[in-house]
């Protein structure tokens, strides 16, 4: 259970080390200060902030963060070769995704993933979070797209975070 006065202990500590660090200096007044910003601002966003599942397996998150970066470095040479080449060559798609994951935080990771992988992008979320829709930039097979999504990204995210499955 939270403390209503100290809503988030570890986001207080890490803002009152992010402000002795930005100020470079152990003042006694920046640390009062760094301590005061980092005790305020949780509890002025306190409504806006979700709650993070519990990591199961910070290892399989280790390896699957490893394998995000690997696939972004592989899918910038793809999209550079793609822009570079013949135009006609070229398949873009939105492609929609039914989504097995229902925590928002996890959304959110599997949304920014996709974002953040050259030429992909998550175009929208239905209110119901049950299907993703993403913006392919050359999608040859639709459904081969959407089960790779599935099975790199979802699968590993839905057993990394203590999250509900649909």
């Amino acid at each position: 259970m939270r403390s209503r006065l100290l809503p988030n202990p570890a986001l207080t500590v890490l803002l009152a080390t992010l402000w002795m660090l930005l100020n470079n200096t152990l003042n006694l007044g920046h640390l009062v200060l760094g301590i005061f910003l980092g005790w305020v601002i949780p509890l002025l966003v306190r409504g806006f902030l979700v709650d993070i599942p519990r990591v199961r397996s910070p290892l399989k998150l280790c390896a699957f963060s490893l394998k995000v970066c690997y696939d972004i470095a592989v899918a910038n040479v793809s999209v550079a070769r793609l822009v570079l080449g013949p135009r006609d060559r070229l398949q873009p798609a939105f492609i929609e995704v039914p989504m097995a994951i229902e925590d928002p935080f996890v959304l959110t990771v599997l949304t920014t993933i996709i974002s953040l992988t050259p030429g992909t992008v998550s175009a929208s979320l239905r209110a119901d979070h049950k299907v993703l829709l993403i913006h392919a930039l050359d999608a040859p097979d639709m459904d081969a797209l959407a089960a790779e999504v599935k099975s790199r990204y979802e699968t590993p995210l839905l057993e990394i975070f203590e999250c509900s499955r649909t």
